[in-house]
């Protein structure tokens, strides 16, 4: 039995754009906000959110180093993943310690 009551407030066009949605699926404005939630809660416990924001971060770490992975190692194809992580791992680390001096932190 749903006993609490909850309310935040949406732009005009999100309100309305999720009416529209609640009538095409047949369902009442407020069965669609339970079925987001409860959707959103299960995915985030799961670990299955697509966190736009997160994802470009991490194509904008990675985009310096598509195409720079080269070397003379005859397994180096198989090790593209390895190297791959290590620039970006040298890149996070150079960007943290100029943070960190233009900040007066410790670096790493």
């Amino acid at each position: 039995m749903k006993t609490e009551v909850y309310s935040w407030r949406v732009s005009a066009e999100l309100k309305a754009a999720l009416q529209e949605q609640a009538r095409s699926e047949g369902k009442s404005f407020a069965q669609l906000l339970q079925e987001f939630a409860s959707d959103g809660l299960r995915a985030r416990r799961n670990g299955n959110v697509d966190d736009d924001e997160e994802q470009a971060a991490i194509r904008r770490r990675a985009a310096p180093a598509i195409g720079a992975v080269c070397s003379n190692d005859p397994y180096g194809s198989e090790r593209v993943s390895e190297r791959v992580g290590e620039i970006i791992y040298r890149k996070h680390v150079k960007e943290s310690n100029a943070l960190a001096r233009r900040f007066g932190r410790r670096a790493h």
